[in-house]
């Protein structure tokens, strides 16, 4: 699912080329950075709703992930949403909004 949408492709950067035949490798695939639409208008957001979850001790995005999706990887929805790329940039106490359901908010940010 994660990469359902992206370009494939194989990067043909001459540094990167030597670098794999050195390692006895012929290509590898890449996928294109999705671009992601942040909702920031009131209508997009009517697509979906969101919990409050209080960061406390123990938190982590891949655990509110499993427990809000039943998917540990969609962390970055939750990162995403709310602004936060990493948990270090969270202190005990902040309101994070989980965007809910999972599937409407991926159609409202295009992925």
């Amino acid at each position: 699912m994660r990469y359902k949408n992206q370009s494939v492709f194989v990067n043909d950067n001459e540094p990167y080329k030597k670098f794999l035949k050195n390692r006895g490798i012929k290509s590898v695939k890449q996928y294109e950075t999705p671009k992601l639409r942040y909702p920031t208008d009131l209508q997009a957001r009517t697509n979906f709703s969101t919990k409050k979850h209080i960061w406390s001790t123990g938190d982590r995005y891949f655990k509110l992930a499993e427990e809000y999706y039943g998917d540990p990887t969609m962390w970055w929805a939750i990162a995403f949403y709310n602004q936060k790329p990493t948990e270090f940039h969270l202190n005990l106490g902040d309101v994070l909004f989980i965007p809910m359901p999972l599937e409407s908010f991926l159609y409202t940010i295009g992925y």
